[in-house]
């Protein structure tokens, strides 16, 4: 697995790089955004770890950059903590935020992690699974593909989960907590910005109108469950 680490605190990448290296990941290492973006599209990679506080173009511009061609996973490291930080940051297309300061051993997990849940979304699930369908979308689990329409829908790993997660148990509603628990696959700490954010950019992608959602509807003071069709 290659890994793009994009910090410009020279201790910290090299820090980080030489126990990911110890992990059996292969890691390019990179300092300023430019070159950021000039390695990853030079290159294939599985995921990224990306400062948002970078000389030259910003974490912020390099994830926006990254995103417009590419579902790979996105990895924040960031002594920026506030929740409009984190807000902006999953907004973009975070898949994971990580604050400064941090163990080794916990960035090692959330990468294991977000690769697992890439890995299983690229590749598609094993064994026959049904079509899911509801109004316009289809869903293929199988193939991990969704359509509107008969027109295809370019999802993240994460918000696939999420609606699948809906999709599959149309008269349940789920907490965040619940859908964090369930898609993230780890503990929920009371921060609500992860699904918020990725309910949100959800919804720009499969509603026709995200502010009167159908697919994904919420009820208040509970969280969220499938619309009724």
């Amino acid at each position: 697995m290659r890994i793009l680490l994009v910090e410009d605190d020279g201790e910290i990448s090299a820090m980080l790089r030489s126990f990911l290296m110890t992990e059996n990941y292969e890691v390019v290492a990179a300092f300023d955004g430019e070159s950021a973006c000039e390695k990853f599209f030079a290159d294939a990679f599985d995921l990224v770890l990306l400062d948002l506080m970078l000389p030259g173009k910003s974490g912020m511009e390099v994830m926006g950059k990254i995103r417009e061609s590419s579902t790979v996973p996105i990895l924040i490291l960031s002594a920026k903590d506030t929740d409009s930080d984190k807000t902006l940051g999953f907004g973009l297309g975070a898949d994971d935020y990580i604050t400064k300061p941090f163990s080794v051993t916990e960035v090692l997990a959330r990468i294991k992690a977000n690769i697992r849940r890439s890995t299983q979304y690229a590749a598609g699930a094993s064994g026959q699974q049904p079509v899911l369908a509801r109004g316009a979308l289809t869903m293929d689990l199988n193939g991990y593909c969704v359509k509107k329409d008969g027109e295809e829908i370019e999802l993240t790993a994460k918000e696939f989960e999420i609606l699948k997660l809906l999709l599959q148990n149309p008269k349940k509603v789920y907490t965040k907590e619940q859908i964090y628990s369930l898609v993230w696959n780890d503990a929920y700490l009371g921060d609500e910005n992860a699904v918020n954010v990725h309910i949100s950019r959800l919804r720009t992608k499969i509603e026709d109108n995200p502010r009167e959602p159908r697919y994904i509807v919420t009820v208040w003071g509970i969280g969220y469950k499938a619309g009724d069709f």
